[in-house]
């Protein structure tokens, strides 16, 4: 007999191992953090299966999310990522991520560790709701609102609520696995 999974993955098998492995585990590690919150703010305006099928190729392209590199990053470099077929080619949001960098980097330095902040905002314990359906998930919520607001405050960019809230579900903070989901339980 098969697993149950939440109804937005089934059918590929790219989404189906992210949902297995990834989706929903709480993350407090910085570099795993970082990487997907570039990747959700290349999301914005896109469905996540298309940077999914992508995230090698922006692993490669942006030194394996390496913040510390990628704030470094000169108008050079932005330039050859913008020649980068096997990245989403869009200037607003390949400069979002030097300036997310930065504005990473300087969060690490006032609490000590990106992890330490973010988590902050949920007292470092998972939201854990009870859906029944993932359409019944919402796109963004109160706290989302407010850890967009404050992380706007902070010179990031690309983070609006709806962004961020996806950020919480990859990333454990809130855990939106359908109920009769095995993970449900699992994460």
């Amino acid at each position: 007999m098969s697993k149950h999974r939440c109804g937005w993955c089934v059918g590929d098998a790219l989404y189906e191992s992210y949902h297995d492995k990834e989706w929903g585990v709480p993350v407090k590690d910085d570099a795993t953090l970082f990487e997907f919150l570039i990747l959700e703010t290349f999301q914005a305006g896109l469905s996540w299966i298309t940077i999914l099928r992508k995230r090698e190729h922006f692993r490669k392209a942006f030194d394996d999310f390496d913040y510390n590199k990628i704030a470094a990053y000169d108008h050079s470099k932005i330039e050859a990522l913008l020649q980068d077929s096997g990245i989403v080619r869009n200037r607003l949001k390949i400069n979002a991520t030097v300036s997310n960098a930065i504005a990473f980097l300087e969060v690490q330095k006032e609490f000590g560790s990106f992890s330490k902040y973010i988590w902050s905002f949920i007292n470092d314990k998972p939201i854990i709701n009870a859906l029944a359906h993932y359409k019944d998930a919402p796109d963004n919520t109160e706290l989302s609102d407010k850890i967009s607001k404050d992380l706007k405050k902070r010179g990031f960019k690309f983070v609006g609520s709806t962004v961020i809230y996806a950020h919480m579900q990859a990333t454990g903070m809130v855990n939106d696995h359908e109920i009769n989901c095995f993970r449900y339980h699992e994460v």
